[in-house]
């Protein structure tokens, strides 16, 4: 058997690589079976789903440590997990990078706001020094165990001290390591060109489309052309069943039947056909006899 492709290998050539948001092994199986090359495991998607919370901090580092091992559990596609800022200072970002990496993390991002941080694309985010991230890069990159394995560097400075800044940040993060770098919440369509066009094409750059956020959506093909080798779409998912689950739940209160959604969901032996029950269950059969 070939060996499969990795993802350092496959974010070094074109196509873009385009990875949608996940926060459970059920998008994360959804998103695997619509063909995904990666995915994102976004921190404030389980805020959203699991606390019912805003991106501003709250989520820990064994919550996403287990969301990603039940994941992992699922699917075989690369798994890009947002670290947050590494949980803490450079020795919980250590541990971060080896808890996740044995969940089977194929890269960690890690930014360089304060703890508790917040949603890049909110307002009033604040910044640890560029030495101290630094400092981070260094301890993601001593410790982890594969060097298959990428780390990330995220750089909230934008909003905080301006584009020129934010780059400065970004090629500190990448002389001390950094496999890949995330300028976040540019502002405009020519600051993302402006984003691509600061560095060399030999450093990949990583692009962030939050619908309705900082950031105007701009397709996959043009940040391509733009210089981006990877674009998340972290949070549109829990945006799109947020707003499905509102009208259902609003037709059910209102009606007592779900009859008027029905055209709009799986019945019972739909989900169980896509959750492959049917496979499972023979399986377990099998076992039980003794066999293989």
């Amino acid at each position: 058997m070939s060996t499969p492709e990795t993802l350092r290998a496959r974010l070094a050539r074109s196509p873009i690589v385009v990875a949608p948001g996940v926060f459970d092994a059920l998008t994360a199986s959804i998103a695997a079976d619509a063909g995904f090359e990666a995915l994102y495991l976004s921190g404030a998607g389980i805020a959203y789903t699991k606390l019912g919370r805003p991106d501003i901090g709250l989520v820990t580092m064994t919550e996403v440590a287990d969301t990603l091992s039940h994941i992992r559990e699922r699917v075989d596609t690369p798994l890009i997990v947002d670290a947050d800022t590494g949980h803490g200072n450079a020795l919980n970002v250590e541990r971060t990078m080896r808890v996740f990496e044995r969940a089977g993390a194929s890269a960690l991002q890690f930014e360089d706001q304060v703890l508790p941080k917040r949603c890049g694309h909110l307002a009033g985010k604040e910044l640890v020094s560029t030495n101290e991230m630094v400092g981070k890069i260094h301890a993601a990159v001593d410790s982890r165990r594969d060097r298959e394995t990428l780390v990330i560097a995220r750089t909230d400075a934008v909003a905080v001290e301006g584009f020129e800044r934010a780059t400065e940040r970004a090629r500190a993060y990448r002389a001390a390591g950094a496999d890949m770098l995330f300028i976040e919440a540019p502002k405009s369509r020519d600051d993302l060109a402006r984003v691509g066009g600061a560095f060399d094409r030999a450093t990949p750059l990583m692009a962030n489309m939050v619908e309705g956020g900082a950031t105007p959506v701009t397709p996959a093909a043009q940040l391509q052309e733009m210089g981006f080798a990877l674009v998340i779409f972290p949070g549109g998912i829990v945006r799109a069943l947020a707003l499905a689950a509102r009208d259902f739940y609003a037709g059910l209160a209102r009606d007592g039947t779900s009859d008027g959604f029905r055209n709009r969901m799986y019945d019972f032996d739909g989900l169980n056909d896509m959750l492959g029950t049917a496979g499972i269950l023979a399986r377990g059969k099998r076992y039980e006899g003794g066999g293989r």
